[in-house]
């Protein structure tokens, strides 16, 4: 997901562990390690996410656990020199709140705005949340004007992966901490995932997964390994005539030169037909079910960062 206010995240947090302080990077000068709206949640024994890591997040940690007794908010701002043992010569603001159930539940509508000092809402911030309601604008996370203001964390690319198999397993643990990605992982058995499922990704099982193509997204991308080079088959056909933002194919040359003929012979034309990428990766990693997840995760963040650059051009 974008940065901005994880909400389901929190939430699963909060009714895991009763109390959990959500460490956020609210603003950055000069070179930091983390971008604003970074952020961690941190409980008693445990944490996940990250701000940047090093002595800055070691402390963050420290002063959140402190705070979880007590509840509230605290506001930090850290210059990242040799107090720290870091030289990115920047600073960040960092923004300490404890959530639970009570506090989770005055959350609503698509930004989440707050006082940190007390002042009432100035007329900038009024103006955001009103483009936010009124149009869907989502701002950058920011403070201003005393308020730390964050959009609601939303996926900007849907990513449907087809198999539970080596390879299926290791892309959902490469791409499921990423941002901006939401993951629908679909195979013929529940018996075929992992027994303990992932947090975040969507788990699908279907004797016939092929029938649930017609509910993907058309902007889905879709990446296909299953057990078996007939249903991969089958489900390229049914992508190819439903429509998608990319597909992406297990296999080898050969397999791929296969494909291809045969989705010919199905009525596909050239230009559906080199939609497809098979194999999927980079070779030059090798075969490793890891190298080629990390493979795939490499070329949808260059996929992104392209279509960024032709967008600001």
């Amino acid at each position: 997901m974008a940065e901005g206010f994880h909400l389901e995240g929190l939430r699963a947090a909060v009714e895991e562990h009763g109390r959990v302080a959500r460490v956020v990077v609210g603003a950055v000068e000069g070179s930091a390690p983390r971008a604003p709206g970074a952020a961690m949640l941190v409980w008693e024994g445990g944490s996940s996410g990250t701000i940047g890591g090093g002595a800055l997040e070691w402390e963050a940690t420290a002063r959140a656990r402190a705070l979880l007794a007590d509840g509230g908010r605290r506001v930090d701002r850290r210059p990242l020199g040799p107090a720290l043992g870091q030289c990115c010569g920047g600073s960040v603001t960092l923004v300490t709140e404890v959530w639970d159930a009570a506090t989770l539940s005055t959350v609503a509508g698509p930004l989440v705005a707050r006082s940190l000092d007390g002042r009432p809402m100035g007329l900038e911030v009024k103006r955001l949340i009103d483009r936010a309601r009124r149009e869907g604008a989502r701002p950058a996370v920011r403070i201003r004007q005393g308020w730390l203001i964050e959009p609601l964390a939303m996926p900007e690319r849907q990513v449907w992966i087809w198999g539970a198999g080596h390879v299926g397993r290791a892309l959902v643990a490469v791409l499921a901490p990423l941002p901006d990605l939401a993951l629908t992982w679909i195979d013929v058995a529940r018996d075929r995932f992992p027994e303990a499922l992932p947090e975040g990704p969507r788990a699908l099982w279907c004797e016939r997964p092929e029938e649930l193509v017609a509910h993907a997204p058309r902007a889905a991308e879709h990446l296909v390994l299953t057990f078996s080079h007939a249903l991969d088959l089958e489900l390229c056909h049914r992508i190819l005539a439903h429509g998608s933002a990319g597909l992406g194919v297990i296999g080898s040359a050969t397999k791929a030169a296969r494909f291809r003929g045969r989705l010919r012979a199905l009525g596909h034309s050239e230009g559906q037909i080199t939609h497809m990428v098979c194999p999927i990766g980079d070779k030059s990693l090798g075969k490793h079910p890891q190298a080629i997840a990390l493979g795939v995760a490499v070329r949808l963040l260059g996929e992104k960062r392209r279509a960024g650059a032709e967008i600001a051009s």
